[in-house]
């Protein structure tokens, strides 16, 4: 089985939470760290957030608390849509039995990519303040990166995708020039996948709660995190998609693009043309029932966790 080497790079956040408790346990990753970072909630939460995943699901990985701030500018958060602790419903303890690496994110994140055969994947599931310092404080990186997965931005100036904003690229525009910059070969889930694609129905955010135990936790984060501005209720797998593109990009369908990001007038538009030439691969369109059915697969493969 090939495994895939990764680092994810997370900001937990309901969807990032959801996300993660799959990759603990799939086979086919080789998690090297987990690396926070300001975005959702203050990096001191989402770190919090993030060892208490690890505690609750009695798995240890590495992890690496990283900026608290973007490049450039007041760093927004998103508590209104996460709660003020992350984690939706869920309220974590204040403490965890898991504690973080000496070496903050940045510095582990290069030595982990230093040391590695250029086999190294970030999955950047939040801003990109992590990533971008790595590149700036450590250009000869660039070269050792065969490609980063991230979630986030939104396609302006293509037909059928939502005039949107996302969060991720708005929090931290500077880092993510950076980023496009470096011309690191990108693929890019929009936030429209999870959103408007990907999405849980209602229907099937109960069946989630009513599967186990694991089930019964993802469902307490949820109840507090439909989607707003939707005439339904439905909960974005935002996250979910960005490692499922990983493990299944058969699911989905791509095309490469060249894009710009704004900076001044609306910071965070990511302007995106067509072109066969782009370094960037975009997800367009998923297979929306085989995303769904491995979601439950997945979920049905944890049957085994009991909580107390």
């Amino acid at each position: 089985m090939k495994k895939y080497k990764v680092i994810i790079d997370t900001d937990p956040g309901v969807d990032d939470s959801a996300c993660l408790l799959f990759t603990f346990f799939d086979k086919k990753l080789d998690i090297k760290l987990f690396s926070t970072v300001s975005g959702n909630v203050r990096v001191e939460t989402g770190t919090r957030n993030m060892l208490h995943l690890l505690d609750k699901f009695n798995v240890d990985f590495p992890v690496a608390k990283g900026c608290a701030k973007a490049m450039e500018r007041t760093t927004p958060t998103a508590e209104n849509v996460h709660q003020k602790e992350g984690m939706g419903g869920y309220i974590p303890p204040k403490t965890t039995k898991h504690k973080i690496l000496e070496e903050d994110a940045v510095e582990a994140m290069y030595r982990i990519i230093s040391e590695g055969d250029g086999d190294i994947i970030p999955i950047i599931l939040g801003p990109h303040t992590n990533i971008a310092t790595l590149i700036v404080k450590h250009p000869d990186v660039v070269s050792k990166i065969p490609r980063i997965i991230f979630m986030g931005g939104s396609p302006y100036g293509l037909p059928g995708f939502p005039d949107h904003i996302s969060f991720n690229i708005r929090s931290d525009p500077e880092a993510f020039k950076i980023v496009l910059d470096s011309k690191i070969p990108l693929v890019m889930i929009p936030s429209d996948m999870g959103r408007r694609k990907a999405y849980l129905t209602e229907e099937m955010v109960y069946q989630i709660r009513d599967t186990n135990d694991v089930g019964k936790f993802m469902f307490t984060m949820y109840d507090k995190y439909w989607e707003r501005f939707f005439p339904d209720k439905r909960i974005a797998t935002n996250d979910t998609c960005a490692y499922f593109y990983l493990i299944r990009p058969d699911l989905f369908t791509c095309k490469r693009i060249s894009m710009t990001v704004d900076l001044d007038e609306t910071p965070g538009k990511t302007i995106v043309n067509y072109d066969k030439k782009g370094h960037i691969l975009l997800t367009v369109a998923v297979k929306r029932k085989q995303f769904l059915n491995l979601y439950m697969k997945k979920l049905k493969e944890l049957d085994y966790i009991k909580f107390d």
